[in-house]
């Protein structure tokens, strides 16, 4: 039996939990919400993370399978410390820190691509540890547990990771807060990898450098980002799959006035439209990682998945939002 009571945990014979979480993508606004601006984020669901957590004999401490170590969570690098980090809160929330787990967290969310990786692993492995003490974790509760976790992978995360991995529809991400966008018809995305890891750190820091500077011409820029995000939501909800390439298009047409973009980028957002996709852009703290390309169809989007391939994408996704019409 599942309950939604922490307190619960402490009498609960533990079991098998599992959970899974699914990577994400922004649509319009990145860098933009930064500073204030509102930005679309759009799940990847077919892109998914799973995590299982086994309960251990006592004094056994915790394990870990995963792609990045195998072994003692106390012998873990630095790199796996956002996981750490998920099953020891979600161990304290529950307030059984007594208990030892042995967690497998299977992940096809690639790093460093502005997919959030770090933030669908603490999702799946927050709510698998939950689980395996019959708890299930209310929506705030599991949002800050991940930000917790991503705290230690990030420093001060916005939040938009954290919400967009764990929402099976796209979401207005403005002032922390979120709200479900309702969709007309069915939108079909393109997502592909340069094979290049994205370099958040240094175009954050590039566009505040930018600002600092002059933050009147970039402020514009960045108030541009935001009613492009605002224009992309009416054609959502409008169902305009047109006008929105449009927006797509704009969008990285001012990301790359910013200088978060690079020649990988930029090379495959070309070959997306000699592809004849309706809009493309990359997606993400730019500078590589990954590129958003709107197709028609799901036959549009193999032939532009196989032209991103033949142009250099180290991978391709293929995303569905909405019904169709």
């Amino acid at each position: 039996m599942t309950s939604n009571h922490p307190a619960e945990a402490r009498t609960a014979t533990p079991r098998v939990g599992s959970s899974s979480s699914h990577g994400k993508t922004i649509l319009i606004g990145e860098h933009a919400v930064v500073y204030g601006e509102p930005a679309l984020v759009l799940p990847v669901n077919d892109v998914r993370v799973t995590a299982t957590v086994t309960p251990t004999p006592e004094r056994s401490g915790h394990g870990l399978t995963s792609a990045v170590h195998t072994g003692p969570l106390d012998l873990a690098p630095a790199a796996v410390m956002p996981t750490v980090t998920a099953v020891t809160a979600t161990l304290r929330y529950l307030g059984v820190e007594d208990q030892h787990v042995h967690v497998r967290v299977d992940s096809a969310v690639p790093t460093a691509r502005g997919m959030g990786s770090s933030a669908a692993v603490a999702a799946a492995v927050t709510a698998a540890v939950a689980d395996a003490f019959g708890v299930c974790l209310d929506a705030e509760t599991h949002h800050e547990l991940i930000q917790e976790c991503e705290r230690i992978a990030h420093g001060r995360p916005s939040g938009l990771d954290a919400r967009g991995v764990v929402s099976d529809v796209p979401v207005w991400f403005e002032g922390g807060s979120i709200e479900p966008v309702a969709l007309t018809g069915e939108f079909v995305f393109v997502v592909a990898d340069t094979g290049v890891p994205g370099h958040t750190r240094q175009a954050v820091a590039a566009v505040r450098e930018h600002h600092t500077r002059d933050p009147r011409a970039v402020g514009a820029v960045l108030a541009d980002i935001g009613d492009l995000a605002r224009q992309a939501r009416g054609t959502l909800v409008d169902g305009d799959a047109q006008a929105l390439g449009a927006t797509m298009d704009a969008a990285h047409g001012l990301l790359r006035t910013l200088d978060v973009s690079s020649p990988d980028l930029d090379r495959l957002v070309g070959a997306a439209r000699n592809a004849g996709a309706l809009g493309a852009k990359l997606t993400g703290g730019g500078r590589g990682g990954c590129l958003l390309a709107l197709a028609t169809d799901g036959d549009h989007a193999d032939r532009i998945a196989t032209a991103l391939g033949d142009a250099g994408a180290a991978a391709t996704w293929t995303t569905r939002i909405g019904d169709r019409a």
